[in-house]
């Protein structure tokens, strides 16, 4: 669930963040490599073909046909040394190049963004996990002093309790006493 991007970062304590992209939020410009218009998309996707297994056996198969067809004599076209491929793979290497490293700029870029954001989200982690340890040695803490006064307590009352027995005995003994007088 991606809120607004103008909430604060805290969390308050015993409560889970509502944003769990809040840290990449200022990085999303960077999300598509080219832009976000149909050509742009377009574009990331080609860029993104080029080096697939795919396009590979389908460039190989291409021009297997290409220099069969005109290396056995089939069609004329582009006969040996295959000038017309030379300029189609010329062709091809002037717009693939720039087009992968714009794809590897902008993909180091991301990339980048994202370790920025990975490493504030583990600082508000540590944070977090810091006030935790703080509040739980703080509750110790007051624990201890709870267990301290109980423990004190306790043996006042066990005194009192003994003091009491002994005077209620006392007493009791000198009723007994004075009637037996």
């Amino acid at each position: 669930m991606v809120t607004d991007p103008k909430k604060s970062n805290s969390v308050p304590s015993g409560q889970e963040p509502d944003n769990y992209f809040r840290f990449h939020l200022p990085h999303l410009h960077l999300g598509s490599v080219f832009g976000d218009d149909w050509f742009s998309l377009k574009a990331e996707a080609f860029a993104r073909f080029f080096g697939t297994p795919v396009f590979l056996v389908g460039q190989t198969v291409i021009v297997a046909i290409w220099i069969g067809l005109n290396a056995f004599g089939f069609t004329r076209f582009d006969v040996y040394p295959f000038i017309l491929l030379n300029l189609a793979f010329s062709l091809q290497a002037a717009y693939a190049a720039p087009l992968i490293l714009l794809a590897q700029t902008r993909q180091a870029d991301r990339d980048k963004a994202h370790a920025d954001a990975d490493a504030k989200h583990r600082e508000a982690l540590a944070m977090a996990s810091e006030q935790r340890e703080t509040y739980a040695s703080q509750q110790n803490e007051q624990l201890l002093a709870l267990l301290q006064q109980n423990t004190k307590l306790t043996e006042l009352v066990k005194e009192l309790s003994q003091r009491i027995e002994v005077l209620t005995s006392d007493m009791h003994d000198k009723v007994v006493r004075d009637e037996s007088k």
